[in-house]
């Protein structure tokens, strides 16, 4: 079937969809089938009179269907239409240019006029990529002149001459090429051209030539910049959260974006007193008084100018370029933003737009991190009332790592109340939801708990209280709870646990195990029988971890790993600090984006009883001393090569005290603290004498000092006239496992 049958076949079928349906859709189809004919090259006169000639046969009411049907008879032609119209003005345009070449002297001067008339800059480049011909609108652009011809390569104006070469090679290889590159005018600014680069043969000669045209776009360059730097701008100080990040953020998108090398904002107080600086880049200040006077009087008449509104301003010295830009942020003048360029130069409208663009924004942003300070230290103080002090009992560790971040408060909580002489209760706690609101109810919850533990429940029967307290307060339903009361003196730990994460003991075997045992339901929850309370023994060495859910809670995993997980670390923080552990918790557990809800962690090492010998400053006591410190050393799982020097050097100690002290005077008393902290061993030796000043010329005594000096890692001895001190500390090497303090 040829071209026009098939056409005319689809003709007949879509105005008989038309006059049925009569809609949109079908009428659509009209166009689609006149764009079809002007491919098909169908006649305007066959379309018509097939047209009439179809209406008349399926028409049923001619006088009711021919207007309807003329509708999509004019929606066919119009694609032809346009073609039709297009055709007659190209041979206008074409019948013009021919008379005026006509009545022009000769034909070079009519491509010359013709070639002058463009918009876009034009030029022609021999084989070697000298230019040799250009136009007006490339003079206009690059604003070298024709008189200078030929430019030889490399151009002056180029300013990538690496990505230009590249170009050409490509042209010459492929036939053309088109690229974007700056280019540096004659008058040294700075500016983008779209470049557009043909390959074609001279005449008569096997050699190429380059003809090609530039287009300025940097107009359209700088406003993409714009947009971009404002968007980047807008989105990143949306989530600053004090004014320093904004700053930093704001000197990150002006270095690009306008060239700028530092920003300062200044804010004056309410009342008197000098106003605050803030910097971001170099050179850095941090007061008034520390600012260029220069800049001080540009900050202090800023205030007077209009709001919003950025002023150029030049530096002494340098008249005409611009050292940076002063804004106002406030309408009452409080607060002002200093860009300072790189090099002083001169500030196009496009600068100028951008940074006032930018301005806007700031002013806005600097509003909200003003007010996020103020509620964030609202927040904190409420945060510091709620939670305990910060400094635990000995042998604890706590933390609360908050997961909403612009309150820096939750609903998590922990408690480490001493409510006798070895008596501790802890509690771990966790409320539904987050925020203020979470964070009242734990509040609420933590003094109740505080209450029932200084009056000696037990933690089973202190949760069935809690269940009482927590059923009075609004949306404290469902809180889970870890209760547990530790004796420190004989290690015993008991608990009860209230629908809470299982605490966790790491052992001195580098094993772990889980307080399974007496878990019910959580808070004001419905149940049947007693809360149940257990105990376990935590030996010497062992490590105690509570904690809440959001330290191992992960979408799409079973909780179980992350519990597993956070034993395995507790397992190699053994070693470390007690102080440490929360940090290496929180850094290997942590999710990509971070913790999404909040933690409370508190650790416990059981401390070995520190060693504490009392005796007279005499020599037949020291055997004595020697065998008390090792059988303690030996029970702290010191190696033995380390017993041997830690008792060698405390012997010393000790026997100085014997023959130093209390020479020529009545037998004292000296005293030996021996305990580990944070895995290293330290040694006190003190006595109520007074140290005689050692010979000028010892000859074999005072070695003692040098042996002990060298077996130990730190040694310090402080003498008064009552008395003398003398501080040892060891670590012993790895594979001990002594236990912290």
């Amino acid at each position: 079937m040829t071209g026009t049958a098939d056409f005319r076949a689809q003709y007949v079928v879509a105005l008989r969809n038309y006059l049925a349906a009569r809609d949109e859709d079908s009428l659509g189809i009209a166009h689609e089938l006149g764009r079809q004919a002007l491919q098909d090259q169908v006649s305007m006169l066959d379309i018509v009179e097939q047209h009439v000639q179809l209406v008349l046969e399926v028409s049923k009411d001619v006088h009711t269907d021919a207007p309807v049907a003329l509708e999509f008879l004019l929606q066919t032609l119009a694609p032809l239409d346009v073609a039709t119209r297009g055709f007659l003005d190209g041979t206008k345009r074409y019948a013009e240019q021919r008379a005026r070449a006509e009545g022009l002297a000769d034909r070079d001067k009519f491509r010359t006029a013709l070639v002058n008339s463009l918009q876009e800059g034009f030029f022609v480049a021999d084989h070697a990529g000298s230019v040799i011909e250009m136009n007006k609108a490339f003079i206009d652009i690059l604003g070298y002149p024709e008189e200078d011809l030929p430019y030889r390569w490399p151009h002056p104006w180029l300013v990538d001459k690496q990505t230009a070469q590249q170009q050409q090679s490509r042209a010459r290889s492929s036939g053309g090429a088109e690229y974007e590159t700056p280019i540096r005018h004659r008058d040294g600014h700075l500016a983008w051209v779209t470049v557009t680069i043909n390959a074609v043969k001279e005449n008569d000669s096997d050699r190429q030539v380059y003809v090609g045209t530039i287009r300025d776009i940097t107009a359209e360059r700088a406003f993409a910049a714009r947009e971009s730097a404002v968007l980047r701008l807008a989105t990143a100080v949306a989530v600053a959260k004090s004014v320093a990040e904004l700053l930093a953020i704001t000197l990150d998108e002006c270095r690009t974006a306008a060239d700028v090398q530092r920003v300062v904002a200044v804010s004056w107080p309410s009342g008197e007193g000098e106003p605050t600086v803030q910097v971001a880049g170099e050179p850095a200040v941090s007061t008034w008084r520390d600012l260029d006077p220069w800049l001080r009087n540009t900050f202090s008449d800023a205030r007077h100018q209009l709001p919003l509104t950025a002023k150029t301003v030049e530096r002494p010295g340098s008249p005409g370029k611009a050292q940076g830009l002063v804004a106002v942020l406030s309408g009452s003048g409080d607060l002002a933003l200093w860009l300072e360029l790189k090099t002083p130069r001169w500030i196009s409208s496009e600068d100028r737009l951008l940074v006032t663009v930018l301005i806007g924004h700031l002013s806005l942003a600097m509003q909200h991190v003003r007010q996020f300070e103020s509620a964030r230290e609202t927040s904190l103080t409420l945060q510091r009332a709620m939670l305990p002090p910060v400094e635990p009992p000995s042998g604890f560790a706590v933390r609360y790592e908050p997961a909403v971040p612009p309150l820096e408060i939750g609903g998590d909580w922990y408690d480490v109340l001493p409510i006798g002489d070895q008596r501790i209760g802890i509690v771990v706690g966790d409320c539904v939801g987050r925020g203020l609101p979470a964070a009242a109810i734990m509040g609420q919850l933590r003094s109740s708990a505080r209450a029932l533990l200084i009056n000696g429940a037990e933690p089973a029967r202190l949760l069935e209280q809690l269940d009482s307290a927590a059923s009075l307060i609004p949306n404290a339903y469902c809180t889970t709870v870890f209760l547990a009361v530790l004796d420190t003196d004989t290690g015993t730990l008991h608990y009860s646990n209230a629908g809470h994460m299982p605490a966790i003991i790491a052992s001195p075997e580098s094993s772990t195990s889980q307080l399974n045992d007496a878990l019910s339901v959580p808070l004001a929850v419905r149940r049947d029988q007693p809360r149940p309370q257990a105990s376990c023994v935590l030996a010497f060495g062992s490590t105690l971890m509570l904690f809440t859910d959001g330290l191992v809670e992960r979408k799409h995993e079973s909780i179980d790993d992350g519990i597993d997980r956070a034993g395995a670390v507790l397992v190699e923080t053994s070693q470390l600090p007690l102080s440490g552990i929360a940090d290496v918790m929180l850094r290997e557990l942590s999710p990509a984006a971070g913790y999404d809800d909040d933690v409370a962690m508190v650790f416990y090492r059981r401390q070995r009883p520190p060693l504490r010998i009392e005796s007279a400053a005499a020599a037949d006591e020291l055997a004595d001393v020697r065998h008390r410190l090792a059988d303690w050393l030996r029970e702290a799982d010191v190696p033995g090569t380390a017993i041997d020097d830690i008792v060698l050097v405390i012997n010393e100690a000790c026997t100085n005290c014997v023959e130093h002290a209390y020479r020529g005077h009545d037998v004292g008393t000296m005293l030996l603290e021996v305990k580990i902290v944070d895995a290293e061993i330290q040694a006190r030796i003190t006595d109520s004498g007074s140290w005689k000043t050692p010979k000028i010329n010892p000859g074999n005594s005072g070695r003692g000092l040098v042996l002990m000096r060298i077996l130990s890692n730190t040694m310090e001895i402080t003498s008064s006239p009552t008395g003398t001190t003398i501080e040892i500390t060891f670590r012993p090497p790895a594979g001990a496992e002594p236990v912290e303090d």
